[in-house]
């Protein structure tokens, strides 16, 4: 079971207190009095004291005020940049102004530079299916893990034998950060347990950026995706209660919809991709094995026979 959540209030007290130090050191970085922050944010100095002590409920357009004369971006102030040194913050800097593909490159070569050779090597026989509900990872999952002679697990299964409770019951009485807190969980403990394995994850994972480079980085990554009717009607042959009116499916197209091209940049990270519209299983199955074995360049027990 999982600690319960911190109540809501004393995370914002302390949220309030890290910003108001963030503001005073900054401000003292800069060699400003109070007086003159103040001044050029357009804000009382009575409030800037208040903000500065942790107990000014500051709005955002206060926020955006302050960090406008302290010349830094709104978000620093909320970063959590400190605990890693100042060396974090020039280094965030210094990517800002790359392209995309250059920083898809500098984040494969920094996985490749850190990585120690014997879990690196133990990744490459690590398989993860990622994408959307209704991709096809359960139904696609143990027929890979079985041509390759590898166990097969579905990290959500993981999670509701953690908890001892449905995903549902788990986003009800824990929350969104709580699920979130069980799953990298259960990552670390499949990575820990299986040097070979075919992985299901859930369609949301990649939304957390410090599990997903995790498992960038342990696993070779397979986007499953299809298009958005495909999923749906996919996801409607599962007869989900959550989604037996007309209105609640029509509600659940939305969400396929809003959730793939949210999340579209985060998938396309994946070390490949399979379209599974309209293709048979088997011929999926196959080219995944296909395309295991040539992108891996390793020998799994079973392949040969695949």
């Amino acid at each position: 079971m999982i600690a319960q959540k911190p109540t809501p209030p004393r995370e914002i007290a302390e949220m309030s207190l890290r910003l108001g130090q963030r503001i005073r050191s900054a401000r003292a970085a800069r060699a400003m009095t109070m007086k003159q922050l103040a001044a050029e944010s357009d804000i009382s100095l009575p409030y800037l004291s208040r903000v500065e002590k942790g107990d000014g409920n500051i709005s955002l357009a206060v926020l955006y005020r302050i960090a406008a004369a302290l010349n830094l971006p709104a978000d620093h102030l909320l970063a959590d940049d400190e605990r890693y040194g100042s060396d974090y913050a020039l280094i965030a800097e210094l990517l800002k102004p790359q392209s995309a593909a250059q920083l898809r490159d500098i984040r494969q070569w920094l996985v490749g530079h850190l990585a120690d050779r014997h879990s690196n090597d133990a990744a490459t026989r690590r398989i993860a299916l990622i994408g959307l509900r209704g991709a096809g990872k359960s139904t696609l999952g143990p027929l890979i893990a079985s041509r390759l002679d590898i166990p097969f697990v579905e990290l959500n299964a993981e999670i509701e034998k953690e908890a001892g409770l449905s995903l549902t019951e788990i986003f009800s009485i824990y929350g969104q950060a709580g699920f979130r807190r069980l799953e990298r969980r259960c990552l670390d403990r499949v990575i820990g347990t299986y040097p070979e394995v075919v992985m299901a994850t859930g369609g949301g994972i990649v939304v957390e950026p410090g599990t997903y480079e995790l498992l960038l980085h342990s696993f070779f990554s397979v986007w499953l995706h299809a298009d958005p009717d495909e999923h749906f009607r996919r996801v409607m042959a599962q007869h989900d209660v959550r989604i037996a009116t007309p209105q609640l499916q029509k509600e659940a197209m939305s969400n396929i919809v809003d959730a793939l091209k949210a999340r579209q940049k985060l998938y396309a990270l994946a070390h490949a991709s399979i379209d599974t519209t309209h293709k048979p299983i088997d011929e999926l199955a196959q080219r995944a094995v296909s395309l295991i074995r040539e992108s891996l360049l390793t020998d799994f027990p079973a392949l040969s026979a695949a």
